[in-house]
């Protein structure tokens, strides 16, 4: 058996800028713009501010734990070390799945856009892969799986030279279409024909939380970052400005080039006729050479994304299981190489499950976004509960105003949430309401350990709370729930919800002589 080793610190503020936009600049861009535009209308340019303000202010956040706690799968770790062991595994779980899925959906948008050039890849008249599809899918898993295996400098280095060519085509693309601008476009249908419940939608339906979701890959590779504590906010801020500015100018390009005799319906179901948004208006507007270069960079920007989240995943599932004691063969890391190699293939082994049941894009990014905001969620209520219990604490990125913006970013973080519809909350609430309960009935046998499990039970069930409230408004609001609740009020009360239940976790966490954050996973 190889000897255990520990992470190697190789990442530069460069390496970690480019995780950060190369996450954040997947397949998000190339589907989102049409499914705002039919969601929200011109009124998505909006939902793509206020989606990029609330990933600000949770990075924000993300920048003090970062910094101060540079620890290997970090984003699941933070809830154990504030809340207990319970609250990591809860959060761990519902992160991991989020992940690993997302390794399998930017495969899956790959082969969607290259689809354009080899039909076989899809059935026809659905954008379900064939068998031939499948297997090309499969074997970009394989392809990034060997990229991380041998050295997270391997990784980096594939990763920066992939990401200058993800960044060149968005940009080439927004000056072409700016030069067909049409004005008229944002008002000649009514500048937010759902009104502001379309804004609210388009932030999750639409696939922009999807898109904007980069973060937690810088955090989780904070082991193996030189100078974690000055390069991990310099990243993450840098990483969400820059994201935010191109994906603004992105949706403002796309609405105004769309030709007007193709909104004479009015802006729904312009998805459906820019199923492949920058590749079918290039066609449209005669570029056909732009379309060529969209779809190139279709299939290498989804594949960038999914090598950073086959990066970040056997971090997760390291921190997961480390904070779980559950399968303890994916906390080993190889000596040589510093890559937790175990974990390494079980993200492998989820991915390729997570493309078995034949998924499209627009199926799994609605599921996905609610899950990620959820891990986000909690990162607030952490930075609120550790100023409480470890005062002491060195923190060289210390947020300022936290009374108001870790409140704030709870609230936006659960309206989010929230937004992603009945549909979607009902199971995925519902599941980690189940995992909560099977964890408490499983553990209660074993009476040494009885008191620490309720003591775990009361620092996290705050959690659970939030979970049962949100679903019931949901259930009873107006994002598909049966309407009792009229809009905005459903959407207020999810927001009052928010605020007490931040103050309640805020002053949930262990105490002082409690915790456990002195450990070094990095070398």
């Amino acid at each position: 058996m190889a000897a255990q080793g520990k992470f190697h610190k190789r990442l530069s503020l460069t390496d970690l800028t480019f995780i950060g936009l190369g996450s954040i600049f997947g397949s998000g861009w190339l589907f989102a713009a049409s499914h705002v535009s039919s969601i929200a209308g011109p009124a998505g340019i909006l939902s793509w501010i206020i989606g990029g303000i609330a990933v600000f202010l949770l990075g924000l956040v993300y920048c003090e734990l970062g910094a101060a706690l540079p620890r290997a799968g970090g984003v699941v770790r933070y809830p154990e070390y504030s809340h207990g062991t319970l609250l990591g595994w809860l959060m761990g779980f519902i992160t991991l799945i989020a992940f690993s899925s997302l390794i399998a959906i930017e495969v899956e948008a790959c082969r969607q856009y290259a689809a354009a050039w080899f039909p076989s890849l899809s059935q026809p008249g659905s954008t379900h892969p064939t068998l031939w599809g499948w297997l090309l899918q499969f074997a970009l898993l394989v392809l990034f799986f060997l990229l991380n295996y041998f050295s997270v400098k391997t990784f980096a280095l594939a990763n920066n030279i992939i990401s200058i060519f993800k960044f060149l085509v968005p940009l080439l693309v927004i000056v072409l279409l700016l030069a067909h601008f049409n004005g008229a476009n944002l008002h000649s249908q009514g500048f937010a024909p759902s009104g502001a419940a379309g804004v609210e939608a388009a932030i999750s339906a639409g696939g922009i939380i999807f898109a904007y979701l980069g973060l937690t890959p810088i955090v989780s590779v904070a082991s193996e970052v030189r100078q974690p504590q000055r390069t991990i906010p310099i990243a993450l801020i840098l990483s969400v400005a820059l994201s935010t500015v191109i994906y603004v100018l992105l949706q403002l390009s796309f609405l105004g080039a769309v030709p007007a005799d193709q909104l004479a319906g009015g802006w729904t179901g312009i998805d459906k006729a820019f199923s492949l948004p920058y590749r079918d208006i290039a066609l449209v507007l005669g570029m056909g050479w732009l379309a060529t270069l969209v779809v190139c960079d279709a299939m290498v920007s989804p594949s960038g994304t999914g090598n950073i989240y086959m990066n970040a995943t056997p971090r997760v599932a390291y921190g997961w299981a480390r904070s779980s004691g559950i399968l303890p063969v994916l906390t080993r890391v190889d000596a040589r190489s510093g890559i937790p190699r175990p974990a390494l293939w079980f993200s492998f082994a989820l991915s390729v499950f997570w493309t078995l049941p034949f998924p499209s894009w627009e199926t799994l990014i609605g599921v996905v976004s609610a899950a990620l905001v959820l891990s986000y969620a909690v990162a607030p209520v952490t930075v609120a509960a550790l100023r409480r219990s470890a005062p002491e604490l060195e923190r060289p990125f210390r947020v300022r105003g936290m009374a108001v913006l870790g409140p704030l970013s709870f609230i936006v973080a659960a309206l989010i949430v929230y937004w992603s519809t009945w549909t979607t909350l009902s199971w995925l609430l519902g599941l980690q309401v189940l995992m909560f309960a099977g964890y408490v009935l499983y553990r209660l046998p074993s009476a040494q350990g009885r008191a620490r499990l309720w003591r775990q039970v009361r620092s996290s069930a705050w959690l659970i709370a939030f979970f049962l409230l949100v679903m019931a408004v949901s259930y009873l609001g107006t994002f598909g729930g049966i309407g009792a609740i009229a809009h905005p009020w459903d959407t207020l009360c999810v927001a009052v919800i928010a605020f007490f239940i931040y103050q309640w976790g805020a002053r949930s966490g262990l105490r002082g002589d409690e915790l456990a954050l002195e450990e070094d996973d990095g070398e």
